[in-house]
């Protein structure tokens, strides 16, 4: 329960792939207790999975071991690190897709994840950064770059999934745009070890969270 700065301050080159190895088991364990019947958002680090068809068999026997369901876990790119090899990393995503997980990239719209990433890799779902969605009800500007972003979407098949909605107006919003998974403050605020107590929430349509 340390801060999550202090710990992340830990990860070096050498140890990165056992911390991203770690992050993943915990993450099902912690689901399976709580009796989550959602699915479960695990970010990885694309620079930390040297050979996906090896490092996956600990993921996969996590699921096995803790009865959680492999299509129930959704991987995310995120956002924090410059992919350095684009080739490894769509190989990686490739795998995943092949071993029943599902993708995503996740705060599109901030950081490294962006339009170029999306052309070279095409992920089951996009998460809207919150710098877009935050005030978009009274924001023209982030309306016209949602919209256009979410017929790309649609024409990539990909799901877009709101990330940061606050307040009822943004969440309206960016329904009446055809947005039906959302996350955020408005719904729920995160509790350590407390998943169980948000599945009624997150069983609704309108409340889906990846």
């Amino acid at each position: 329960n340390e801060p999550a700065k202090q710990i992340l301050d830990q990860v070096s080159h050498q140890n990165r792939y056992r911390f991203d190895q770690a992050c993943r088991i915990k993450a099902i364990q912690l689901a399976a207790k709580a009796g989550a019947q959602s699915a479960i958002s695990i970010n990885f680090l694309p620079n930390a999975v040297y050979r996906p068809e090896s490092c996956i068999q600990t993921t996969l026997a996590a699921a096995k071991t803790y009865n959680f369901p492999v299509e129930n876990i959704i991987f995310e790119i995120t956002e924090n690190e410059r992919v350095v090899d684009l080739l490894h990393l769509r190989e990686i995503i490739q795998e995943y897709k092949r071993r029943g997980f599902r993708t995503a990239i996740d705060d599109f719209g901030a950081g490294y994840s962006g339009l170029n990433l999306l052309a070279d890799i095409q992920t089951d779902f996009i998460k809207l950064d919150m710098a877009l969605t935050r005030g978009i009800n009274q924001d023209r500007t982030r309306q016209t770059i949602v919209k256009a972003i979410l017929r790309v979407c649609q024409e990539l098949c990909i799901e877009p999934i709101a990330e940061g909605i606050e307040t009822y107006e943004e969440f309206r919003c960016l329904e009446d745009y055809g947005v039906e998974l959302f996350q955020g403050y408005y719904f729920a605020r995160p509790m350590f070890e407390s998943f169980a107590k948000l599945s009624p929430l997150l069983n609704q349509p309108s409340a889906a969270c990846a």
